[in-house]
């Protein structure tokens, strides 16, 4: 088992193998430590034959393997003897004459220190990453390494600090919209299905990126774009987590991931980005620079990229492989996360002491540091991706040759079409039905007899078999994927169940461990709210008569294809480029309001809100300087909502979007006043639905901790003050002011 799996699994006997193999090694050091007080007539030959001879007598329960295991990136078994060699002749020596030289400081700027040089004492031999850097088993090797390479000591006055290498700020490039992808293409490499696969996408939609380059770039033409440094890091595709999707690709699996990857490395191509692609451990390795050893040590330089898109799998192999470089730099890290992070999950401490605590989650960022695929959940960035556009032409083929007593059911796998006979006979009555369904020799069991199954179809070819369906029907998962999008975007009617109740992790196994509380409450919840009838309809598939009425209705009805802005090419481009230019996470943020900004707010009581006219919500005061924000703050309404009502939700029924990077200024007491609340008292404490209210007990209460602002969430108690904001048409990302 690898050491990504040990860590990825977590339970107790993965615990009990990782403490196992660190007795193993304590063994070996032990004994290196022995072999290293051997007088000066010991020949290094003799030392290798008393190691060779302490290895034979351990290996029969595995040592090696398991050594090999946990320095993946240290193939040759002999290198590592030699390291472990090295550093006992180097304690030897240091034993002979270094030892004292060196006194550990007492620095109240630095209390950590004494107990740091203590770990270094016991365990420096841990990992050879210390050696690498110079750590001897000196008490000054450690005060060195501990001050320079780390910053758990202070700086040694007796060191040459020239020696510490200053490192220049990379010099700020100009970004160039791109329309070629050949270089990208070689970029992404081969030898994986799923590689493949992103590769055959990325060549069909290679025209409209280009063409939608082109107008994203008239309309930006007086902006001046930075090109960044970015690593894209795909973490499911490496072996190390086992890579489940690649053999998948030809029968069937899932495809949803592999598509928003493909268009996410275009869409940063496109926009000119100096781009680096990594699908392996060893490569990831390579492109951060990770010094050799097991990943306790920090990098060997700088981080050498502004931005480094990666998923969760590729999150937990950064943890194993940065030492503490990954909380140095976790603010330029942005997470592809389907189904979305909410606050209470992401902070560690909260999610630990309130019963959040999942399987993901707990990683301290940003919250919009996370990328969804679809606009569910705006504590997070929504990042998306393209279905394809028809030109006049093809709309106008889709009109002629549309068949309208075919459907197409969305549902690769024979699994998916257990228990669906009952409406499936119902439709049949109405519609011949085809299917896409995987097999090898045997056609599927699960799928009835008068379905014509066409087996897995090649993209181009599915896609003809929608230009031609009247309906595209779902059987309530995969949740949320790409395929509706692409059946609406080619002429379809896409029918879904509606979900009585709303799946969620209380009440669906699939959601369960998920960082998310979100109710579903259809298989895709952005068609159902976002572009809805006639392109979309959501009933109750148990309701025979609810159902035979919706295909009634479909029969009759006449529909476009349709594609919602935000999922075009240019759509894309847009919010990525708005996302790189103007989201940061790195600079701290000014602690608001500001010591003298208070006393300077006018109104009685003095307030930096107004009361919107006509409306029960509050706007940010013209008169009031404006701090710098992304999305500007001209954008903000300030609303609060009912009783056990979340933010989402509250924002959403007046028409807008709820904007957590407003909760900073929103934040304070002269938000309840300016609401006209009544408080007895305003408390600060860690809560993730504060700042918030209680009618009934006089009761105000603002976040402690930024961690924990979150749109998400609802308590029958409380009103939640909600900081919303418009948004573009067709682009509910970005704010009308936004670009």
């Amino acid at each position: 088992m690898a050491e990504a799996d040990v860590t990825m699994l977590g339970g107790p006997e993965s615990r009990g193998v990782l403490r196992k193999i660190s007795d193993m090694l304590e063994v070996i050091m032990k004994r290196m430590d022995t072999l290293s007080k051997l007088g000066n007539t010991t020949t290094d030959s003799h030392r290798l034959d008393e190691l060779s001879s302490a290895l034979d007598r351990i290996q029969p329960i595995g040592l090696v393997e398991r050594i090999q295991a946990i320095a993946q990136n240290m193939s040759d078994m002999a290198v590592k003897v030699e390291q472990i060699l090295q550093r006992s002749l180097a304690t030897n020596r240091v034993k002979d004459g270094a030892t004292g030289q060196c006194e550990v400081p007492k620095d109240p700027h630095y209390p950590d220190c004494p107990s740091k040089v203590d770990w270094m004492r016991a365990r420096w031999t841990s990992d050879p990453c210390y050696a690498f850097y110079g750590v001897d088993g000196s008490d000054c090797s450690f005060l060195i390494y501990l001050s320079e390479v780390e910053w758990f000591c202070p700086p040694l006055t007796w060191r040459n600090q020239t020696t510490t290498p200053t490192h220049k700020p990379f010099p700020k490039k100009q970004a160039a919209f791109r329309s070629d992808i050949g270089a990208l293409l070689e970029q992404v490499g081969t030898g994986k299905e799923s590689l493949s696969f992103m590769k055959r996408r990325m060549r069909r939609l290679a025209a409209q990126w280009a063409s939608a380059a082109r107008r994203l770039d008239d309309s930006l033409r007086s902006q001046w774009r930075e090109q960044k440094r970015i690593l894209v890091h795909v973490g499911f595709l490496t072996e190390e987590s086992g890579d489940v999707f690649s053999p998948k690709v030809l029968k069937g699996g899932p495809l949803g991931e592999m598509v928003q990857w493909a268009d996410i490395l275009t869409a940063l191509h496109i926009l000119g980005h100096n781009l680096k692609i990594s699908v392996s451990l060893k490569e990831l390795q390579g492109f951060l620079g990770v010094p050799p050893g097991r990943g306790s040590c920090p990098l060997t330089g700088p981080l050498p990229f502004d931005l480094i898109y990666t998923d969760y799998h590729g999150l937990q192999q950064m943890r194993q492989h940065m030492g503490l470089s990954l909380r140095k730099y976790k603010c330029h890290i942005r997470v592809i996360d389907t189904f979305g992070t909410e606050p209470a999950y992401n902070h560690e401490d909260y999610a630990t002491l309130h019963g959040y605590r999942t399987n993901w989650g707990y990683w301290n960022l940003n919250c919009r540091q996370y990328m969804t695929m679809f606009p569910h959940t705006p504590d997070n960035s929504f990042m998306g991706f393209v279905a394809e556009e028809l030109n006049d032409t093809e709309r106008l083929s889709i009109q002629r040759n549309k068949v309208d007593s075919m459907a197409v059911v969305y549902g690769k796998e024979a699994s998916m079409w257990k228990g669906k006979e009952r409406f499936l006979a119902i439709l049949h009555r109405y519609m011949d039905i085809h299917g896409t369904v995987y097999y090898e020799t045997q056609r599927p069991p699960e799928v009835p007899a008068f379905v014509k199954n066409h087996g897995l179809l090649p993209q181009q070819e599915l896609q003809q078999l929608l230009r031609k369906a009247k309906l595209f029907i779902g059987f309530g998962f995969p949740y949320e994927g790409p395929a509706p999008l692409e059946a609406i975007a080619n002429g379809c009617i896409f029918l879904q169940p509606m979900f009585k109740p709303s799946h969620s992790s209380l009440n669906h196994e699939f959601f369960k461990g998920k960082p998310t509380s979100r109710q579903v409450s259809s298989q895709h919840p952005y068609a159902e709210q976002y572009i809805g009838r006639p392109h979309v309809i959501t009933v109750d598939f148990n309701n025979s008569q609810e159902f035979e009425s919706a295909i009634r209705d479909i029969m009759r009805t006449k529909v476009e294809p349709y594609l919602p802005y935000e999922y075009t090419c240019e759509g894309m481009l847009e919010r990525v480029h708005a996302y790189i230019q103007n989201q940061e996470f790195c600079a701290p943020e000014a602690p608001f309001p500001s010591a003298n900004t208070s006393s300077s707010w006018p109104g009685s009581p003095p307030s930096p809100f107004v009361l919107l006219p006509n409306s029960s919500a509050l706007a940010w005061a013209s008169n009031i300087s404006t701090p710098p924000s992304w999305p500007p703050l001209s954008a903000l309404r300030l609303l609060a909502s009912l009783e056990g009502q979340s933010c989402i939700d509250a924002c959403q029924s007046a028409g807008l979007i709820c904007e957590p990077a407003f909760y900073r200024f929103v934040n304070i007491k002269e938000a309840f006043s300016g609401l006209e609340v009544q408080c007895e008292g305003v408390e600060a404490e860690l809560n993730h639905i504060f700042p918030a209210f209680s009618v009934e007990s006089s009761e105000c209460g603002l976040q402690k901790d930024p961690l924990l602002f979150s749109c998400a969430g609802a308590n029958n108690k409380y009103h939640r003050l909600c900081p919303c904001r418009d948004y573009r048409k067709g682009q509910v990302a970005l704010c009308r002011d936004c670009l």
